[in-house]
């Protein structure tokens, strides 16, 4: 099985933590020379001095506000501008803060349908050339198991995230006669620190402490336990290889089993 990513280039975004960084990690034990993007400098370079060089690889970083509109855009084309060269793109950027539906305000829903939908399309347009030159490219969307599950209390997330399935499935369709696929991963509870915001929201509104809020989520899982960032990234990274290059348009789950659906 093919799984060398040796002379191609990644773009991580979101990957100063949790399961961006998780990703840019595991890319670059595969050979891949990694661009992270987030929005921290001091983050961007500790996580920079992480990443392994094994293969002769340089990585670097780009910074961009994925909340300001217009950053991301202008901060990937200064960057091709130098080094043209992109083989591989994670879309993957925080969600919303958690809440009611039927309490969101239309502001809530412009900013994260920005953040998320709006972004990627902007770093696919800018990257897909590149993709199409080389013959061979592939775009990873980092979402949730919302998209075939709604969660409660992420009344704004599910919505977005909703829509940002269909606009993969969509370029999926459009773009795979280039050499480039298309597809979702989609993490269930997941040890990050947006895992322990959705408990510490969930704790406030019930009255129960934490842990107790935390051994009830992990209760609906079927492997009794919350996924690790590893866990995702390593599903992430697949699909990157040569060996995932019929894998296209799909959404993966990586929840432990607690979707309940196929």
């Amino acid at each position: 099985m093919n799984l060398d990513l040796t002379g191609k280039t990644a773009l991580v975004c979101g990957s100063t933590q949790g399961i961006g960084r998780a990703s840019a990690v595991e890319l670059a034990k595969l050979g891949a020379t990694v661009v992270l993007m987030a929005r921290n400098e001091e983050s961007l370079w500790q996580t920079l001095t992480t990443l392994d060089t094994g293969k002769g690889q340089t990585h670097r970083y780009i910074v961009a506000d994925f909340g300001q509109e217009g950053a991301v855009a202008q901060a990937i084309q200064q960057h091709l501008a130098s080094y043209p060269d992109m083989h591989i793109l994670i879309n993957n950027t925080g969600g919303p803060a958690g809440g009611a539906l039927i309490e969101a305000t239309a502001d809530a829903f412009i900013q994260t349908f920005h953040n998320h939908l709006l972004n990627n399309q902007a770093l696919v347009q800018a990257v897909l050339p590149a993709m199409k030159q080389a013959g061979y490219g592939r775009i990873v969307n980092i979402i949730s198991t919302s998209v075939k599950q709604p969660i409660v209390g992420l009344g704004v997330s599910n919505t977005i995230r909703g829509a940002v399935a269909q606009w993969s499935k969509t370029l999926s369709l459009e773009i795979a006669p280039f050499g480039v696929t298309v597809n979702n991963v989609l993490p269930g509870y997941t040890q990050t620190a947006r895992l322990d915001s959705v408990i510490r929201m969930r704790a406030t509104s019930s009255g129960k402490s934490e842990d107790e809020v935390a051994e009830t989520m992990q209760r609906d899982i079927p492997t009794g336990r919350f996924v690790t960032a590893e866990e995702v990234a390593a599903a992430v990274a697949f699909l990157c290889t040569p060996a995932a290059a019929s894998i296209n348009g799909i959404n993966l789950p990586v929840d432990g089993g607690r979707t309940g659906s196929l």
